[in-house]
């Protein structure tokens, strides 16, 4: 077989049945996300998707047809990086078994609960969904964690969520989970994105965002707080607080510990919308996972989430067992912190779980969260919403 078809076959298996890394030669991927009575998205000028660099709405204006010739384009830097970090993460959890102290097995557990948190609670459900609402001390608690986990910046994760729930398993979605695990797990950190991401992303409603003061603070400084609270401080407060070896200090509390959460994160993009039950609405991927709800503190129960995406618990059931931001969000709530939470009655998640069993699924209609231009009237005026602040 000829060196081009072996690379060819293997980025079908791993980017989608339709998707081909033109090395060798150029090919199309998939067809342009259009709406009833418009034409299609004009061509772009795509950049990379990577680690620090990112894709902003502010591109270069659209340019006619890129959406029909898109070829899937991988960003070298970001496979040499991902590769860099997840052997090292690999050799960190050898050293935990080996010769790292118990104290930094230890915090690198807790780090990764507390990045987890920054993304669950923040980006997720605060930022990108408007779930609820959060005092200021609790919104930089938020943005420290955040950037504690490194993903991309608040607003950056907030847009493409976005944009992920209005587009939901179509070429404007960002982790698009029809082009197979690998792709909607991280293979879409390692390409160049769809144009049709680009061009949804710049149709979504993000002033709320850009009127949040704290998140442009975060977006303006982000690679300096990425420096100083994912990589710098956890690999500095072992060796300075109970004599850990540099090495083992930045393998296993550095690296393990910010591979550990990226996979957990990515597991919610790729796993839960695979595998598990659908009981709200059989028509669409996102299922209800519960190993991935434990792992990424409650987010695995996307069934639910994606037909209620405007509800703080991201789940019909109240309680915390495998939902432990809704915990965080509940305690912030009781001391003020945290208000207007919103949730869904019960009589209106079994009307919901009634009536998406008998029509077909359309991604149009859809919500990225509270305040959606397409939120129906009688989910708003149903919607239960308690710690109101007076």
């Amino acid at each position: 077989m000829a060196p081009s078809n072996v690379i060819n076959t293997a980025a079908r298996l791993l980017f989608g049945p339709e998707s081909v890394v033109p090395l060798f030669e150029e090919q199309k991927v998939g067809r342009p996300i259009t709406e009833p009575g418009k034409k299609a998205p004009e061509k772009l000028n795509p950049e990379p998707t990577p680690v620090i660099e990112e894709q902003t709405a502010d591109s270069p204006k659209p340019k006619k047809e890129d959406a029909d010739t898109y070829r899937v384009k991988i960003v070298w830097r970001n496979v040499m990086l991902f590769a860099y970090l997840h052997l090292g993460a690999i050799y960190g959890f050898y050293l935990i078994f080996t010769s790292a102290k118990i104290q930094t097995s230890i915090f690198g557990f807790l780090l990764y609960q507390a990045s987890a948190i920054g993304i669950t609670a923040g980006a997720h459900r605060l930022w990108s969904h408007r779930a609820y609402k959060a005092k200021w001390p609790l919104k930089l608690i938020l943005i420290i964690l955040n950037s504690l986990a490194f993903q991309n910046s608040v607003f950056e994760w907030a847009r493409d969520h976005r944009v992920h729930h209005k587009y939901s398993e179509t070429d404007a979605d960002p982790h698009n989970a029809k082009r197979g695990f690998f792709f909607s797990h991280v293979g879409w950190l390692l390409c160049r994105k769809h144009p049709d991401v680009i061009q949804k992303g710049r149709c979504i409603d993000l002033k709320d965002l850009d009127d949040e003061p704290l998140v442009q603070f975060q977006k303006r400084h982000y690679l300096k707080m990425v420096l100083l609270f994912c990589f710098i401080l956890p690999t500095v407060v072992p060796v300075y607080c109970w004599g850990e070896t540099w090495g083992n200090a930045w393998y296993v509390a550095t690296l393990w510990r910010y591979a550990f959460i990226l996979n957990v994160t990515w597991l919610v993009n790729s796993a839960a919308h695979l595998w598990g039950q659908r009981p709200y609405d059989k028509f669409i991927n996102p299922a209800e996972n519960i190993s991935v709800a434990i792992l990424a503190l409650g987010e695995g129960w996307h069934n639910y989430h994606h037909v209620f995406p405007w509800d703080y618990k991201t789940a019909e059931l109240g309680n915390y067992r495998a939902n432990l931001t809704t915990a965080f969000i509940d305690f912030f709530a009781k001391i003020g912190w945290a208000y207007d939470l919103k949730t869904v009655p019960l009589s209106l998640v079994h009307k919901r779980a009634n009536r998406t069993g008998t029509r077909k699924h359309s991604h149009e209609g859809e919500v990225w969260g509270w305040d959606d231009e397409n939120m129906l009237k009688e989910d708003k005026d149903h919607a239960v919403i308690f710690q109101k602040d007076e």
